[in-house]
C-alpha cells in the first residue's frame, strides 16, 4: 500500500485550461442547487406529510438513490459518452424540480418520494463521471490543482446554498425556491456541453462534439470486464488502497451524519435564545477552513511539485473527525472558532487528496472506483442519519458525535501506519 503522493516538476501545475474555470463555476452553481433543493425539499416533505418521518423518508430515499447510482456509474462512464451522460444527469435533477413544483397537492409525497431515488441518484452518476474526467480535461499532472479548484468552489458554493435556501423558501415559496434550483441544473448542463475538452482517453475514443467519436470508445471490452457483477471486487485486488479508503470513507460518512443531526441539538442546548446564530457561526467558520485547505494545498505543495497523497488523506481524515469531536466539548468562543476551522481544513484535505489519489488510476478502473466510493458514502451517511437520530435520544450529543468520528480517526491511523510501512519495505 505505497503513498503515491508525485512529486511533479512545478511548472507542469501552473496553469489550468480557461475554460476548465467555467466548468468549475457550472459545478459550484449546481452544487447550490443542490444544497438548496436539499433544504427546500426536506421542509417541503415535513409540511406535506406533517411530520418529521416526511423529511426522514425523502432523505433515505435520496440516500438510496444514492447508493444505487454509485453501483452503477462504473459501468456508466466506462460505456457511454461522459459529456451526455453528465448533461442528462443535470437535466434529469431540472426536470424532477420542476415536476415536484407544479405537482398538484395531494401527489406531492408520492411524486417527491418517487423523484428522491432520482436526485440522488442522478446527482451521484454525474460527480462519479466528472471525476473520472478531469485527468483527460486538464491533463493527468494538473489534477490536483482542479481538484484543488473544484472544492474551492464546491465548499463556498454548499455554504451559500445552506444559509440561503431559509431566505429564499421564506421570500420566494418552495415552488419558486425549486425553479430557482432547476434552472441551476439546466446552465450547469449547458457549460458541460459546449465545454471544449475531452473527457476519455484519446485511444479510448473522445466525447462526440469534441474528438470526433461516440462515447463507448475503445475501452469497450475493458468496459464491459469492469461492468461485471464483480467489478467492485477486480477494483480493489488491483487497487486495494481504493478499498481502504472507501472503509475509511463511509465511517466518516457515518461521523458526519452523526454531527450535522447533533449540532442543531447542541446550538439548542447551548444559545437556546439564538440556535440559528451559532449553527451559521460555525458553518461559516468551517467554510473559511475549508477554502485555507485549497489555498494550502495550491501554495504550499502543488507550487512545490508535490501531489497529496495517502498520507494527507489519513491526516486530513484524523483532523477533521477530532475537531469536531471538540467542537461539542462546550469551548469558549474562541476555541469553538478555532475548532470548526480545523474541522474545515481537515475536510479540504481529505476531500482533494481522495481524489487526487484515485485519479491515478487508469481510467477504466477510476469510474468503477470514484462509484464504489460514493456508494461508500452514501450507505455511511444514510446508517449515520437512522443510528444518531435514535442515539441523541439516550445519549448527549458529544457522546454521539464522539463515538462516531473515533472509529475513522483509529482507521485512519492504522492505514498511515501501513502506508509508513509499506513506503519503508
Amino acid at each position: 500500500m505505497p503513498d503515491t503522493a508525485q512529486h511533479v516538476p512545478p511548472r507542469t501545475v501552473e496553469k489550468l485550461p480557461r475554460v476548465f474555470y467555467r466548468l468549475a463555476l457550472g459545478d459550484a452553481l449546481s452544487t447550490y442547487g443542490s444544497q438548496l433543493d436539499l433544504v427546500a425539499l426536506s421542509l417541503f416533505a415535513y409540511e406535506a406529510a406533517g411530520n418529521a418521518l416526511g423529511t426522514a423518508g425523502y432523505l433515505i430515499l435520496r440516500l438510496t438513490g444514492g447508493l444505487v447510482g454509485g453501483l452503477v456509474s462504473g459501468r456508466l462512464v466506462a460505456r457511454t459518452d461522459r459529456r451526455r451522460l453528465m448533461t442528462g444527469c443535470a437535466l434529469a435533477q431540472a426536470v424532477a424540480l420542476i415536476v415536484v413544483a407544479l405537482v398538484p397537492a395531494p401527489a406531492r409525497i408520492p411524486v417527491l418520494y418517487l423523484l428522491a431515488l432520482v436526485f440522488g441518484g442522478a446527482a451521484a452518476v454525474c460527480a462519479v463521471a466528472l471525476r473520472t474526467s478531469i485527468p483527460e480535461m486538464v491533463g493527468s499532472e494538473r489534477r490536483a490543482r482542479a481538484n484543488s479548484l473544484m472544492a474551492s468552489c464546491r465548499s463556498a458554493a454548499m455554504v451559500l446554498g445552506f444559509a440561503s435556501a431559509g431566505v429564499v423558501v421564506a421570500w420566494a415559496g418552495f415552488r419558486a425556491a425549486l425553479l430557482i434550483d432547476a434552472s441551476s441544473f439546466v446552465v450547469f448542463a449547458a457549460v458541460v456541453l459546449r465545454l471544449p475538452l475531452r473527457t476519455r482517453p484519446e485511444a479510448a475514443g473522445a466525447d462526440s462534439g469534441t474528438d470526433g467519436s461516440s462515447g463507448s470508445g475503445a475501452d469497450g471490452g475493458k468496459g464491459k470486464r469492469f461492468g461485471s457483477r464483480w467489478q467492485a471486487l477486480i477494483v480493489l485486488r488491483a487497487a486495494p488502497v481504493v478499498g481502504a479508503m472507501a472503509g475509511i470513507r463511509l465511517l466518516d460518512a457515518f461521523g458526519s451524519a452523526a454531527h450535522n443531526i447533533s449540532l442543531p441539538v447542541f446550538a439548542n442546548q447551548h444559545d437556546p435564545g439564538n440556535p440559528a446564530a451559532l449553527l451559521g457561526t460555525f458553518w461559516a467558520t468551517w467554510a473559511v477552513g475549508n477554502l485555507a485547505a485549497q489555498q494550502l494545498v495550491s501554495r504550499l505543495l502543488l507550487r512545490r511539485g508535490i501531489e497529496p497523497g495517502e498520507r494527507a488523506f489519513a491526516l486530513g481524515t484524523c483532523l477533521m473527525s477530532g475537531c469536531f469531536i471538540l467542537v461539542f466539548t462546550g469551548l469558549p468562543t474562541p476555541l469553538f472558532l478555532l475548532v470548526a476551522i480545523g474541522a474545515g481544513l481537515g475536510d479540504g484535505f481529505t476531500e482533494i487528496s481522495y481524489t487526487t489519489r484515485i485519479q491515478a488510476l487508469t481510467d477504466e478502473r477510476r469510474g468503477q472506483a470514484f462509484g464504489l466510493l460514493a456508494s461508500a458514502e452514501n450507505v455511511g451517511m444514510g446508517t449515520g442519519m437512522l443510528l444518531s437520530g435514535s442515539l441523541l435520544a439516550l445519549f448527549s450529543p458529544l457522546t454521539v458525535v464522539g463515538v462516531s468520528h473515533a472509529v475513522p480517526i483509529v482507521l485512519a491511523l492504522g492505514f498511515l501506519v501501513l502506508v509508513a510501512r509499506s513506503r519503508t519495505r
